[in-house]
């Protein structure tokens, strides 16, 4: 990710920063177009399924293998509505006027049980429930006028609403997601104090509220998912990367809070993973994009545990690859979504995010769950935005994806507001909603609901995960975590348990893990073995190079590096019978070897690799000392499978 630092006028870029309101604030509409016919609600009873749920490649499913998919929307409001500005008692300094209060939207204005039951008739399954980190600590009850259409509420802090809140949705069978939205109670997003997880706040105070939230709800089953921070952008002098190391390194965060939700805190949970917001001066001229996914193509997330990464993306028309969304001040000569084309459209989603879905058997190959899309209502009258909301339907619907609506709930005065949301609500109670004949979304919204898509078993696939020991460990087996270190002083990289080191990096220490073909091969009963020497070589096959081998009987799990130096193999006993003993070198220090229509895919980018074939498995690793070396991988000793 481009990071812009130096000597640029400060003053001028902060202003222009300040200004931008990187993603969530519509622009108003001026073009009409003839609102669509009204469709009938969906109305639907809350969906037959059993939690928790995983994935199997690029689907979710839940316990008995079936396909979860989320039909969601979300309940916004807990993650605080105010501007930023003014008496935040004040209506007024709250986003479009509605004041949540501190917690989820509309609970001064209907009991939960009428706002979930609206969540039912427009047909979603799931509600992604944003937070603060403020609102996880804030000891303040909530006013009696903030709950008064649910008395039951009074006195209680934020987070005993929230709870409230979860209660009623699962047991009305809706999944609940967290979303750690803000780091203060406050309206998202622009350069706001709560561009990162760590802007306002300490990431050591960010994973411990995480864990403390995993926590809460363990007990619950149908609160399924971790969304562990929201839209990751620029603040006014730096720029979030993926990969860097540094404490603005989305990647190593979310890596490492994602691991520590599923071994310290509840491992039933999707850990849901969104892409980079924003980077760059919003100026024409100078670097600027929205990243989103595309970082994952070449460093993707190996969790501790398979089966549990849900990769996110929001998408709004008023945005662009390139643009802000800003009007006037921070606005710049790129393109928003809506600018274009239905084809030029698909071209840019799919780059931007819905490759992860789209390709196969990668390292990267996940869900992707587009967690915010959202439009103006009645009073939406321009002809690029609802175009935009038809194509990007379109869209969702062609790729079978996971979708999340922004917002669910929303105030109304006379049938008139904001109008984002699919329901509202006025200060009598009487609420306006998207099947009430007169919202032009009815139609596109049914049209996504009641589409074809895959349902019923899937079947288990071949998992592919990259290791990356960039900066440090990168253990991801379970069974090596709860040992002793096993190369002290060097950066050690391991398979998720159940999985074989099946690939290298020449340079740059990344590896490649499977379980393609043989399952998990780890004897339950069986152990481990640190190779630092050529004790199990039983015939040359590298030549002039120090061999690392593992014992018949054993595969590679993960090896360890100083610097660029490889320093040990760690080697793990199969089960009998499970491992061959025939073998060939593949040697990748001069360029790629990886057989033909390889699998995982570039797990290395720009670096020679090599990979052992699909029925194979590692078992040694050469390289040489000699003058000019730095001692990295070479070549691969391959074994086929028994």
């Amino acid at each position: 990710m481009v990071t812009v630092r130096g000597s640029l006028v400060r003053a001028t870029l902060a202003a222009v920063l300040l200004l931008v309101p990187l993603s969530s604030l519509p622009q108003a509409a001026a073009e009409p177009q003839p609102a669509a016919g009204p469709p009938t609600a969906v109305t639907t009873a809350a969906e037959d399924w059993t939690p928790p749920l995983s994935t199997r490649g690029r689907w979710i499913v839940d316990a008995d293998g079936d396909r979860f998919k989320l039909r969601s929307g979300n309940w916004h409001g807990a993650s605080g509505t105010w501007n930023g500005s003014g008496d935040s008692e004040d209506d007024a300094s709250h986003h479009a006027g509605e004041n949540s209060g501190r917690m989820p939207l509309g609970l001064d204005r209907a009991p939960t049980a009428e706002i979930i039951a609206g969540f039912l008739e427009i047909g979603i399954n799931s509600v992604r429930l944003p937070f603060s980190n403020e609102m996880v600590h804030d000891t303040r009850p909530v006013t009696d006028d903030s709950v008064a259409a649910n008395p039951s509420l009074r006195g209680k802090t934020p987070l005993q609403v929230y709870d409230a809140v979860v209660r009623e949705l699962t047991a009305a069978g809706l999944a609940v997601i967290l979303n750690n939205h803000t780091n203060t109670t406050r309206w998202c997003c622009g350069v706001d104090g709560n561009e990162r997880w760590n802007a306002g706040q300490s990431a050591a105070t960010w994973e411990d509220d995480w864990l403390f939230m995993a926590r809460r709800y363990r007990d619950n089953p149908r609160v399924v998912g971790a969304d562990l921070y929201n839209e990751v952008r620029r603040s006014v002098w730096d720029d979030p990367n993926w990969g860097l190391g540094d404490d603005h390194d989305w990647f190593a965060a979310s890596q490492r809070v994602g691991d520590r939700i599923l071994t310290e805190a509840n491992p039933n949970l999707l850990i849901v993973v969104e892409g980079i917001n924003w980077t760059g001066i919003p100026v024409d001229g100078l670097p600027h994009e929205r990243p989103t996914l595309e970082p994952a193509r070449h460093l993707s997330h190996t969790l501790v545990d398979s089966g549990k990464l849900v990769y996110s993306a929001h998408f709004y028309d008023y945005t662009g690859p390139r643009h802000t969304g800003a009007t006037g001040t921070g606005e710049t000569s790129d393109p928003r979504y809506r600018d274009l084309s239905p084809t030029e459209l698909i071209s840019v989603l799919n780059r931007q995010a819905f490759f992860v879905t789209g390709e196969q058997d990668q390292h990267f190959t996940a869900p992707v769950w587009i967690s915010e899309f959202g439009v103006g209502g009645r009073d939406e009258t321009g002809q690029k935005q609802r175009a935009w909301f038809e194509n990007f339907v379109d869209q969702l619907i062609r790729t079978d994806a996971d979708f999340a609506y922004w917002p669910l709930v929303g105030w109304h005065e006379d049938r008139k507001g904001n109008g984002w949301a699919l329901l509202h609500w006025d200060a009598e109670g009487r609420r306006m909603g998207l099947y009430d004949g007169d919202d032009w979304r009815a139609a596109a919204w049914t049209r996504l609901i009641r589409a074809d898509g895959r349902t019923g078993p899937v079947a288990p696939v071949a998992e592919w995960s990259m290791l990356s020991p960039d900066h440090g460990d990168f253990v991801q087996s379970r069974r090596m975590r709860a040992l002793p270190d096993w190369d002290a002083g060097a950066r050690k990289a391991v398979c998720p348990d159940g999985q074989r080191l099946l690939g290298l990096g020449h340079t740059g220490n990344r590896g490649l893990c499977s379980d393609v073909t043989a399952g998990a091969l780890w004897d339950p009963a069986g152990g481990h073995e640190v190779v630092v020497d050529e004790r199990h070589v039983r015939g040359d096959w590298a030549s002039g190079y120090t061999k690392l081998q593992c014992a018949d009987g054993q595969f590679l799990i993960g090896y360890s590096v100083r610097g660029a130096a490889v320093s040990a193999v760690l080697c793990a006993a199969a089960s009998a019978g499970r491992l061959g003993t025939s073998g060939r070198t593949v040697w990748f220090d001069r360029g790629d070897n990886r057989g033909q229509a390889a699998k995982g895919g570039d797990f290395a980018y720009g670096r020679y690799k090599g990979q052992c074939a699909d029925d194979e498995y590692a078992a040694g690793i050469a390289y040489t000392g000699r003058v000019g070396s730095s001692r990295t991988p070479d070549a691969l000793y391959c074994r086929k499978l028994g």
